[in-house]
């Protein structure tokens, strides 16, 4: 894959998130780090205590309502809070191209924060959580990617 010089690339998962801008060449990036987030998430069971709901359904029984996935609420949360600063820069300028690199849930909840005008910016996308690698190993991987 070609990553152009000067191209943003976003890595991140429900709890982390790099932004890197290739200060490198095409075929030899050298990301260099511009912000990163995180956020603490515990799982589900740390968030919420309550029983689920019940209501009434036509038949005069009670049904239960499905239990909410905290954890997973407060992932897409995050993406969105990250897809916000994406749209800002796409609005402002500061965004030429985008390589998108998370976890397949959480490109899902990229794209649909993600603003047409930031949208349009996307050159790839790559569904791999490297939130944990270095700069330098995730740029080999960019370039390996086909």
């Amino acid at each position: 894959m070609n990553v152009p010089h000067n191209a943003l690339i976003l890595v991140c998962d429900g709890r982390r998130a790099t932004l890197y801008r290739n200060r490198g060449r095409i075929f030899d990036p050298d990301l260099v780090a511009l912000e990163s987030r995180e956020q603490e998430n515990p799982p589900t069971r740390e968030q919420g205590t309550d029983k689920p709901g019940r209501f009434p359904d036509p038949t005069g029984s009670r049904s239960a309502v499905d239990n909410t996935d905290w954890h997973q609420e407060a992932e897409d949360r995050f993406a969105a809070e990250i897809a916000a600063g994406i749209n800002r820069r796409a609005v402002s300028g500061d965004l030429d191209r985008l390589i998108l690199v998370a976890p397949p849930r959480t490109l899902g909840a990229l794209r649909k924060a993600l603003e047409p005008q930031a949208e349009a910016k996307i050159i790839a996308e790559i569904d791999k959580d490297l939130t944990r690698h270095d700069p330098a190993a995730i740029g080999t991987i960019l370039v390996d990617h086909s």
